[in-house]
């Protein structure tokens, strides 16, 4: 399983760190803010690919295609901890989100 989640995540911390600037409109901040949906929608991307992937393998075990156990189970742990990453990655845009729009002008 690749993490390439993790690294993007880091990626996005340090392009808002190094910005530190409110100003949206300027072309650095929409650039990072592209990088960073890509990333997200990747990361639902790769979420679904390893679903699929813990499926094929229960399938191919239950049809007697696939022998191993432990392949299986890896297959469904991976399937499973993306999902989790995904879901809470996914709340906290959405915490965030609410608290901008509820923050007064």
């Amino acid at each position: 399983m690749a993490v390439a989640g993790v690294h993007n995540i880091d990626l996005a911390n340090s392009i808002y760190g190094a910005t530190g600037s409110s100003d949206v409109t300027t072309k650095k901040d929409n650039v990072s803010f592209d990088n960073l949906f890509d990333s997200a929608v990747n990361m639902y991307k790769e979420t679904d690919a390893l679903q699929d992937a813990a499926e094929e393998s229960e399938m191919n075990f239950a049809l007697g295609y696939s022998t191993s156990v432990h392949d299986l189970a890896i297959a469904q742990q991976k399937a499973n901890i993306s999902l989790q990453y995904t879901v809470k990655v996914t709340n906290k845009a959405l915490e965030a989100y609410k608290e901008l729009m509820n923050m007064q002008i």
